[in-house]
């Protein structure tokens, strides 16, 4: 098949355009590089069957050639990262929502061959909910709308209505999936992402920071093991028009994985606390746990993480060691 992926040179988008051509499929990227980077696609250029545009996916006329060429879309272009959200809310919303929305049209333009189209959304739209593990038919439950913390998390959501709607009033074949905090091998910790901050730091012998008291816990998931998921959700047709997470239920505390980051890089890093309205401004909330039921996701395809959490880290310290 001819995949086209949204986002394909940022950090998940560069491991699944890699897994897709290792298959034998062709690949198209289309990154304005606002977060993602030549670097991370820089070892594919030369391979055969592989495509890559630096344009906005708000571009419509190219996005309009692109679907047409395509059988499939990974839509995984998004503004990402706690930091980046905060301080471009407008930034975030505009983004997400309306590069969607061109996604959806262009890939629903031709009634006789529309696009499948898989929808990356994010654990993020779970919000303040607590019953754990989240499942995908549980309530939202998102904060005051003043708090632009919730900004991403909404308009996440809204792609899910959308893409959902498009399969149910225009038929157009659409799977959603939940990313649940995806790490490895070329994540940067540009925009907040806490597992790349954490290791950096402690390599460098620099504080550790943890923001908040540290209670607050993740489940991490490797970038291969997400990647197999979407691959096996292309490959399931009674997936369309379903929404699944995508993640690993193991769970650690932030001040858990700081001093588990520490004692494997041996370092002599202190680790230190930063309230939250320091790290983020006054009125800033967290989500305090986000753990992944992927009951039905183990139902449709078969999947299960192959990569836990202590080998994830050794792996993000082998790659920032090399430099």
């Amino acid at each position: 098949m001819r995949a086209l992926i949204t986002g394909g040179a940022g950090f998940i988008g560069s491991h699944l355009a890699e897994a897709l051509l290792d298959a034998g499929h062709e690949v198209e990227v289309v990154d304005d590089l606002s977060t993602g980077s030549m670097e991370n696609i820089e070892h594919l250029k030369n391979r055969h069957g592989f495509q890559y545009v630096i344009d906005s996916v708000t571009n419509e006329d190219l996005l309009a050639k692109q679907t047409d060429r395509c059988d499939v879309v990974f839509h995984l272009a998004a503004a990402v990262g706690v930091k980046l959200i905060v301080e471009r809310p407008v930034h975030t919303i505009e983004t997400n929502v309306h590069g969607t929305e061109v996604v959806l049209t262009q890939a629903n333009k031709n009634s006789q061959k529309k696009k499948l189209v898989i929808v990356a959304s994010t654990s993020e739209v779970y919000g303040k909910a607590t019953e754990i593990p989240f499942r995908e038919d549980a309530d939202l439950r998102l904060g005051a709308t003043w708090k632009h913390r919730w900004a991403y998390a909404c308009s996440k959501a809204l792609d899910e209505f959308l893409a959902l709607a498009y399969w149910k009033e225009k038929e157009l074949p659409v799977i959603v999936v939940r990313l649940f905090n995806t790490v490895g091998p070329r994540q940067t910790g540009q925009y907040g992402m806490v597992v790349p901050n954490f290791v950096k730091q402690a390599l460098a012998g620099q504080p550790i920071t943890v923001f908040g008291d540290g209670s607050q816990s993740r489940s991490f998931t490797y970038v291969g093991d997400v990647v197999d998921a979407l691959m096996r959700l292309v490959d399931e047709p009674k997936a369309v028009g379903e929404v699944f997470n995508v993640g690993n239920g193991q769970e650690i505390s932030i001040l858990g994985l700081a001093e588990k980051i520490k004692e494997m890089t041996g370092s002599q890093s202190e680790i230190v606390k930063v309230p939250y309205d320091q790290a983020y401004g006054a009125g800033f909330e967290d989500m305090p746990r986000r753990v992944p039921d992927i009951t039905k996701l183990q139902k449709f395809t078969g999947y299960e993480p192959k990569v836990q959490l202590t080998e994830i880290l050794t792996r993000v310290i082998a790659h920032f060691q090399k430099g």
